[in-house]
């Protein structure tokens, strides 16, 4: 009678284990109006939107929690000029909820750029990747605030995944659609640089996505360049086409980076 028991206690215990579904890992996406899902507003996407199109999302799930507006900055401090960008939630509720086997792509540089105590938008962060910091009135929050540079924000967000156990990936910024003497203009005043020397620092995965897109933006010039993935009146923001381009683009970046397991969830 024991023997049938225990038997069946196994039975049962095996059977169970073996209807547990495995959770699948989560790629989030934290970045500016060019990684988010966008509204498609004049046409205009980010890449987050088109990037599950690469990967096989039956192992995988992606969440884009990029949000239009943002730099590096105010995604950590939730200093939004548009309260209700606040309410979808910024790195606090990416950081709750990420854990170790999830993986973070940021991609931040071209809002950084502003002026640093903008009383429309404030936020700009410091130029370069030192602990320089400065102290503000922040008119758009209505409170005194400590602003540090680039690289320290960017050096929290991976500080922060990292202790989580998630693997972090850098994309440097997309460059503009501008041009000067028929080349494209790289770089973006240092943030796309700045953010490689902070992944390279912090040991983590990068993709200059600033020099890759630039680099193909020079083989097809500016007139083709504009017609395809942008359109005259912003050049900063791409078109469907221009957004699956730069996904595809980083999903072949991260296809060739070495010993970064997010590749096995590519699809062939």
């Amino acid at each position: 009678m024991k023997k049938i028991f225990y038997l069946l206690l196994f039975l049962s215990i095996s059977l169970s284990f073996t209807f547990i579904k495995k959770e699948k890992p989560i790629l989030y996406l934290i970045g500016d109006s060019t990684v988010d899902d966008g509204s498609g507003n004049n046409g205009l996407w980010g890449w987050g939107k088109f990037l599950p199109q690469f990967f096989d999302t039956t192992k995988i799930s992606i969440r884009n929690y990029a949000q239009g507006g943002t730099s590096a900055r105010t995604f950590q401090t939730n200093g939004i000029w548009d309260k209700k960008i606040n309410k979808r939630g910024m790195w606090d509720t990416v950081y709750a909820k990420i854990k170790k086997g999830d993986y973070l792509i940021i991609q931040f540089g071209l809002n950084d750029q502003g002026k640093i105590d903008d009383t429309a938008r404030a936020r700009g962060t410091l130029r370069g990747i030192e602990k320089d910091s400065v102290q503000i009135y922040n008119a758009v929050t209505k409170q005194n605030e400590t602003v540090h540079s680039f690289g320290w924000y960017m050096q929290k967000f991976i500080q922060q995944a990292k202790a989580k156990g998630a693997t972090v990936i850098v994309c440097s910024t997309i460059p503009k659609n501008e041009w000067k003497n028929g080349k494209l203009i790289r770089g973006e005043l240092g943030f796309a640089e700045w953010a490689l020397e902070i992944a390279k620092k912090e040991n983590v995965f990068s993709i200059d996505l600033n020099t890759l897109i630039a680099n193909l933006y020079d083989s097809e010039g500016e007139v083709a360049v504009t017609q395809k993935y942008h359109i005259e009146k912003d050049h900063v923001h791409t078109v469907m086409q221009g957004a699956i381009l730069n996904a595809s683009i980083v999903a072949k970046g991260v296809g060739e980076l070495i010993n970064c397991k997010l590749k096995e969830y590519l699809l062939q």
